[in-house]
C-alpha cells in the first residue's frame, strides 16, 4: 500500500525550525563582519598577546611552586 505522500506536520516543523536558525546565523554573520569592517587595523609595534614574552625558556609561574615544607613531607612518605 502506498503511504501518504503529503509531508506530515513535523516534516514542516523541523524545515521552519531549520530555516529560523539559517536566519539567525546569517544575521550572526552579518553583525560579525560589519564589527570587523568597524574595528580598523592593529595598531603598530608590539603584539599585546606577546608582550613581555622573552625567546626561550619562560620562568616558572609562581602558582606552580610547591613550598618547601609539603616537598619535604612528600619525600618522608615515599621512604615509608
Amino acid at each position: 500500500m502506498a503511504k501518504n505522500s503529503r509531508p506530515s506536520g513535523s516534516k514542516r516543523a523541523r524545515e521552519k525550525a531549520q530555516a529560523e536558525r539559517n536566519k539567525e546565523k546569517q544575521n550572526r554573520r552579518l553583525e560579525r563582519r560589519e564589527r570587523k569592517a568597524n574595528v580598523g587595523p592593529r595598531p603598530e609595534g608590539e603584539d599585546p598577546d606577546l608582550a613581555g614574552i622573552q625567546a626561550g625558556p619562560q620562568p616558572r609561574p609562581e602558582w606552580l611552586d610547591v613550598p618547601e615544607e609539603e616537598d619535604e613531607l612528600s619525600e618522608d612518605e615515599e621512604k615509608v
